[in-house]
């Protein structure tokens, strides 16, 4: 060990003696003074006391082995790495994530109460004469990453949302976390309030799983007490998208696997990159959980995968967008903001739509982007106007208004085989979509009609605007729908896929893109009661919305004129 090596030893023994004689429903009231009846019976029946940490600071790992031996404890498991202490070091240090080499041990312990748990041994390799010294004896004097855990019982959102509030109420405040995808768990970390009688002053939620919507809110709530560190990762943004787009751009995902991990010097030659700074790109990388570093290189995680080309659901035509002709744009954000004309124009001379129509390969990466959206078509078939119009007898028509490359036709179609479909499309979109539609076995039953909003076919059942109103501004967009209007019949019905603004200035996807919409197209989201407008003025009533994979709704329209029940039968 090093100099400090009993120092560490008699940690090690206070921790071990700690868990032995400590139980959840003991622990809980003296790091929560105040918790006691059924708040403290539904804590206790939710998470289970499970290990005391530490951090000790071998020369090696074989040092500690000998160390953990000579006080009765033995880690039956492997270590593994440890991803949210190693990055706690690193941003509490100013280090580099990859100069800080940290394990976790979990030695067994029972308790006298005969539950086992473990001493969690949290190893960060200091070999003798390393600039890494300082840091130790700042770490043993100041126990940052000293903490009694409580694994939570069958974790879903409700539950891990529901026990951080309950601990918040009781004075515990968020002090970091993250997801470890060694061992796919996250880990919610609390600071105990300043009367806390346990010895320990942090505590941490352990949950199975991958809880990334949870730990985020509960991240959100730490940064808010670090404002300084707060604003400088919202600064640092632009890193991330830029770090995102060059993963696709050198094809990184296809040459890594989710499984084995791969050298650096090999991915460098696969992916023709120098290996010290690839290195450096995949450690930020792995901050971010696209890839994951092992002591033999590093793999993919679940995450990287939607940057591979082919992958279901891939999102690399959006990275390459968004790091490319929308990230020029967004330098010239402050030139939308004070004329009300978009960044994109003043960057490129024209506007986005006509720029990427000259540019074949800019149009099919714009295309394919649009299709990493298509998780939010998942419900729509389900929709009652579709089940409503498939049950009935005789043919029934959608029309999907500037539908694309036919993605989600292609889906209500394949759902339902006795609809028909048409899409109204620029021409040159037309032939990718037909394409398309015949690779999924349901051209036959589409319609191909090359024109704009103006040529939308009348007399048909169900008119479909995806994604299309929020590209314009308020004028344009009550001509698209009285286009609309004109062409439906009393009996049919309009869906409208947007994101929509809260109205209580909740974080939300749609006021992201609405900024991206002022900015790069001259459009807007909307609030519903901005919709319901929109759509009253242009002949149609607003029925109700309904929510949507990634931020979305759906809002359903009939003509104002129209009747109110389901669409009837011939």
């Amino acid at each position: 060990m090093t100099t400090n090596a009993p120092e560490d030893a008699s940690r090690l023994r206070a921790a071990a003696d700690f868990v032995r004689v400590q139980s959840t429903d003991a622990l809980l009231p003296l790091l929560l003074p105040g918790l006691d009846g059924p708040e403290l019976r539904a804590l206790v029946d939710r998470c289970r006391f499970a290990h005391a940490a530490l951090l000790v600071f071998p020369p090696d790992l074989k040092a500690l082995h000998d160390e953990l031996g000579a006080c009765g404890l033995t880690a039956a498991a492997p270590p593994r790495p440890s991803v949210v202490v190693r990055e706690r070091l690193a941003a509490r240090y100013r280090r580099a994530v990859g100069e800080l080499d940290v394990w976790i041990f979990r030695p067994a312990v029972r308790g006298t109460d005969g539950d086992h748990r473990t001493v969690e041994v949290f190893a960060l390799t200091v070999p003798p004469g390393s600039e890494l010294a300082g840091i130790a004896a700042r770490e043993r004097a100041r126990e940052h990453e000293a903490h009694l855990a409580f694994e939570v019982e069958r974790p879903d959102p409700v539950v891990l949302r529901g026990l951080c509030a309950s601990l918040a109420r009781h004075g515990a405040v968020p002090d970091g976390g993250g997801y470890n995808p060694h061992e796919d768990g996250t880990v919610f970390y609390f600071t105990a309030p300043a009367e806390a009688n346990a010895g320990y002053r942090r505590m941490e939620l352990h949950a199975a799983g991958d809880h990334q919507d949870v730990l985020a809110a509960h991240l959100g709530h730490h940064r808010a007490h670090q404002p300084a560190e707060a604003l400088l990762r919202l600064l640092t943004g632009a890193w991330t998208t830029q770090a995102l787009a060059t993963c696709a751009r050198l094809r990184l995902p296809e040459a890594m696997d989710t499984r084995t991990p791969t050298r650096v010097t090999a991915l460098a030659a696969t992916v023709d990159a120098r290996p010290s700074s690839l290195a450096t790109l995949l450690r930020y990388l792995a901050m971010l959980g696209v890839t994951a570093e092992e002591p033999d290189g590093f793999r993919l995680t679940e995450l990287g995968t939607l940057l591979r080309e082919g992958t279901p659901g891939s999102m690399r035509a959006l990275a390459l967008l968004y790091g490319g002709p929308f990230y020029q744009s967004f330098a010239h954000l402050p030139h939308a903001v004070r004329t009300g004309r978009t960044g994109f124009e003043e960057h490129f001379g024209e506007n986005h739509f006509d720029h990427f129509a000259r540019d074949p390969e800019l149009a099919d990466l714009f295309d394919r982007s649009m299709a990493a959206g298509s998780p939010m078509f998942e419900p729509l078939p389900s929709h009652p106007v579709l089940l409503a119009a498939a049950a009935g007898p005789g043919p029934r028509t959608v029309v999907d208004v500037a539908g694309g490359t036919g993605d989600l036709l292609g889906r209500l179609l394949t759902a339902h085989p006795g609809l028909r479909g048409v899409l109204l499309e620029r021409p040159h979109v037309i032939e990718t979509a037909r394409r398309r539609l015949d690779a999924h076995g349901v051209g036959a039953r589409c319609d191909y009609r090359a024109g704009d909003f103006a040529d939308v076919p009348p007399g048909q059942d169900v008119y479909f605007l995806s994604r299309v109103l929020h590209d314009w501004d308020d004028e344009r967009c009550r001509q698209i729908l009285r286009h609309c209007a004109r062409a439906m019949p009393d009996h049919a019905d309009l869906l409208v896929v947007e994101r929509l603004l809260p109205t209580d200035g909740s974080p939300s996807l749609a006021t992201a893109w609405d900024l991206h919409m002022m900015c790069n197209v001259g459009g807007r989201e909307r609030r519903a009661d901005h919709y319901a407008r929109l759509l009253e003025e242009a002949g149609l009533r607003l029925l109700g919305h309904a929510p949507l994979p990634l931020g979305a709704s759906v809002l359903h329209a009939r003509k104002a004129t129209g009747r109110s029940g389901p669409p009837p039968t011939p």
